[in-house]
């Protein structure tokens, strides 16, 4: 009967937690900025900014030192790209340098004076590109431009002087192994699909940190010991009720945020989805899971509301180089890679990526799948030691103030006496 009764307590315990914790999360405005507002607003103002993809119409200046047919050419189908547009025009390199150094234009084009006439005369014409690297989206559009510009000339100029009698012959003069050019994965051969879901993960995870780290500072400020745990509530005694109460509450409402980001914002901006209802509702339980009490250990070390944004805003771009998709994974230094496993998100991204841009099977991803499963574990065992220590703490804080106050009543009486 009394283990009933214990289990019934407990429940009522968990329930009264979870309670207050979900007004607290209502009347704290910061709280809802990062539990809400911002798992809301911020994946559609990065996937608006990416949803072109690519880069179109890059502006750059040409030097054209040779003034021939063969350099206008040059220009006009370099021109007539969708990647680059032929913006200025200069008298030599300076003049060029400086025009990008104001950022009117994002690279240059130096065509030199025996162009024509090297390549008309058996020798190598070169083309000269300088590229401003500040954007590497830009660099790509201009140089791949000049690159597949070049090679289409030199496959008409190998026509010509192939003296072959049929058009069939000089198609295949100019081009003996035919191809096609196929981005996996990548439908629009852009940057959004490819990054862009990897960034949804992150962002689960850093709002979930934020809001729990900004709840703790929240409790700490009100306590006047600056302690996570109340003093003097008994529903606050048991280390288990409170964990999962409080951990209840994150997930009843991320939840909703975590469809939102993981098949809401890629259905609206149309980015790949491969993965079924099912194996997508798999994945998002441990990850989240997991998220959520990897912030709760994480908030039990946040003593201020304003250390928690610092740490997130210092971590977040490591966070996603870590993850192996903006940067090869094979090219992670091991240590930085041992520090990856760490963080969900590492995992977490890797095994989203796979499953809904990759269409790849749920079975594809189980060795990410179960090491969420024991970071989810791992984490919520010393999220319990952490909120024991709390709970030791506060009553070692309720027995020092009682001690206070029992000798101030003493010493007052002693006093009067």
């Amino acid at each position: 009967m009394s283990i009933f009764h214990n289990l019934y307590r407990g429940l009522q315990d968990t329930c009264f937690i979870w309670r207050k914790e979900m007004m607290q999360v209502i009347k704290d405005e910061g709280v809802i900025i990062f539990f809400i507002v911002v798992p809301l607003v911020y994946p559609l103002l990065y996937s608006w900014i990416y949803n072109n993809e690519q880069v179109r119409e890059v502006p750059v200046c040409v030097v054209d030192q040779s003034h021939s047919q063969l350099s206008r050419q040059f220009i006009r189908m370099c021109d007539a790209s969708p990647d680059v547009h032929v913006k200025f025009y200069a008298q030599d390199l300076d003049e060029a340098k400086s025009l990008v150094s104001r950022q009117l234009v994002k690279g240059v084009y130096l065509i030199p004076s025996t162009f024509e006439a090297d390549t008309y005369g058996l020798r190598q014409g070169t083309v000269s590109v300088y590229c401003d690297m500040s954007l590497m989206l830009a660099y790509k559009a201009i140089f791949q431009t000049a690159q597949a510009v070049t090679m289409q000339m030199g496959s008409r100029l190998t026509t010509k002087l192939g003296g072959h009698y049929t058009k069939r012959e000089e198609v295949i003069a100019a081009r003996p192994l035919d191809y096609d050019d196929v981005p996996l994965f990548s439908p629009a051969g852009g940057y959004g699909s490819s990054i862009l879901p990897a960034v949804l993960m992150l962002i689960l995870q850093q709002t979930l940190v934020l809001g729990i780290g900004l709840s703790a500072g929240t409790a700490r400020d009100e306590n006047p010991y600056r302690m996570l745990i109340p003093i003097g509530d008994m529903r606050y005694n048991h280390v288990f009720p409170i964990v999962l109460g409080k951990a209840l509450c994150y997930f009843m409402i991320f939840m909703v945020m975590g469809a939102w980001l993981a098949a809401g914002v890629p259905s609206m901006f149309h980015f790949p989805q491969l993965a079924t209802w099912q194996s997508l509702l798999q994945f998002m339980l441990p990850y989240t899971l997991a998220c959520i009490f990897f912030g709760m250990m994480v908030s039990c070390t946040v003593k201020y509301r304003e250390n928690v944004m610092l740490l997130v805003v210092f971590v977040s771009v490591p966070l996603l180089f870590l993850t192996g998709v903006s940067w090869p994974q094979n090219n992670i230094p091991s240590y930085w890679q041992g520090v990856s496993w760490l963080f969900p998100s590492t995992f977490g991204a890797r095994a989203y990526i796979r499953l809904n841009s990759m269409g790849a099977d749920f079975y594809d991803i189980l060795p990410e799948y179960r090491i969420l499963w024991i970071q989810a574990l791992c984490y919520f065992v010393l999220t319990l030691a952490v909120y024991r220590f709390q709970i030791h703490q506060s009553r070692q804080h309720a027995l020092e103030r009682l001690k206070f106050l029992k000798h101030n009543r003493e010493a007052h009486l002693s006093e009067k006496e």
